[in-house]
């Protein structure tokens, strides 16, 4: 099928809520993407921070073959094998307990505010309660999850939405304890925001937070979901502070591609909140989904994949910083590991990408400045030097 019929073919039957590039992306291999017209693109983008392991990895690619062939599907009334390792290999490198699949990441924040809501409400058997939540914050498009999005430029077509949503400012402690109120239930936030401009937590804000949370009997809910699996240059971003939340949610990576996400619990959590009847998914934790997860797990760990991030992400901050020190439309730069954002500053943000696509560079934005860099968890020194140069190329234009 040609391009043009692609897109026009997309634009008349797919309902309009994404701006597409006007681009086909057909095909990938290693960290470059190619389109129906056979250009290449390097791809710095990954699918928003999914594909961590690159296109066309050997081992991913064939044990989701070799479940397909098995079964892909048998619903969550049955027991199946990958469910349970994947459960375990997920649990342990969370150092967590208690695992729940969903199918995306959106879904896993539902079920994290469902699992803080029932145990508060086993605590005291009330159902007022509240979280708190942070301004500039991203969790996703359902009215659960728009309900603790900081942003209300997302929320106000789809108000009511639930209550009992307060927020704080992000790496302001004070304006934290300053909604804690006896019906606080949970603190949510991104341990690094992401749709909000690439803001990582403070040490003293995220264990501030923990400690309120302890004092409190307040669940700390950590979305993982763009920052987690490997891209911080740790499994888990929260790692790197010393902290561990009572409830963190991932996905993206997680299943490299195939959709599948999860809210991971404490003990203390998982033995007084959920049980049989409270929540479920026809989908989530299925076969395939799993076997994504298990591999991804396997290849991480074989690859030495988060340490390559930690390794490599001193280089990639240097070659960025030195963008930023050549362009006087870069106002700075923030992130952490391989979740970087650039500030742009005097030219839409938008328009640098366009200019990029043509250049054969895939980066994406976030927030209203920031240009986002969530390559492939895999990137070597010679991809970041391509994507330097394609980059000033469409500062350039």
């Amino acid at each position: 099928m040609k391009t043009s019929e692609a897109i026009q073919m997309t634009e008349q039957y797919v309902l309009h809520t994404y701006n597409r590039f006007q681009l086909v992306l057909d095909h990938g291999k290693g960290v470059h993407l190619y389109d129906t017209d056979g250009k290449e693109y390097l791809d710095f983008a990954a699918g928003i921070a999914v594909y961590a392991l690159g296109y066309g990895n050997e081992t991913y690619n064939q044990a989701l073959k070799d479940q397909i062939d098995k079964v892909i599907h048998t619903s969550n009334l049955f027991y199946h094998v990958p469910l349970g390792t994947a459960a375990k290999k997920l649990a342990d490198a969370a150092g967590m307990d208690k695992v729940f699949f969903t199918n995306s990441g959106t879904e896993a924040i539902e079920g994290a505010i469902k699992a803080a809501k029932k145990y508060a409400y086993l605590r005291d058997k009330s159902s007022d309660h509240e979280i708190i939540a942070m301004n500039q914050s991203f969790h996703g498009r359902s009215l659960g999850a728009l309900s603790v999005t900081g942003n209300a430029h997302y929320q106000e077509p789809f108000l009511p939405l639930i209550g009992g949503i307060k927020f704080a400012d992000f790496n302001d402690l004070e304006s934290v304890k300053a909604q804690i109120n006896e019906k606080t239930c949970a603190i949510i936030m991104e341990t690094i925001q992401g749709e909000g401009g690439i803001y990582p937590a403070t040490e003293e804000f995220l264990k501030g937070v923990r400690a309120l949370c302890d004092e409190h009997d307040i669940l700390l809910i950590l979305d993982e979901i763009q920052c987690g699996m490997g891209r911080s240059g740790k499994m888990f971003a929260w790692q790197e502070y010393g902290v561990k939340p009572d409830i963190m949610t991932c996905a993206k990576a997680l299943g490299c591609g195939v959709p599948v996400g999860a809210f991971v619990l404490n003990k203390k959590t998982a033995e007084n909140s959920l049980v049989p009847g409270d929540h479920g998914t026809t989908y989530g934790g299925n076969p395939l989904a799993c076997a994504a997860i298990n591999a991804v797990f396997d290849i991480f760990e074989r690859d030495h994949v988060a340490e390559h991030v930690a390794e490599l992400t001193p280089y990639l901050e240097q070659r960025l910083d030195e963008l930023v020190s050549e362009y006087e439309v870069l106002e700075g730069r923030r992130g952490k590991g391989f979740m970087q954002g650039l500030i742009v500053k005097g030219r839409p943000v938008g328009e640098i990408i366009q200019k990029a696509i043509e250049n054969g560079l895939l980066v994406i934005s976030a927030g209203s400045n920031v240009l986002r860099l969530v390559p492939p968890l895999v990137i070597t020194k010679e991809d970041i030097d391509e994507m330097i140069e394609k980059l000033k190329k469409a500062l350039e234009s």
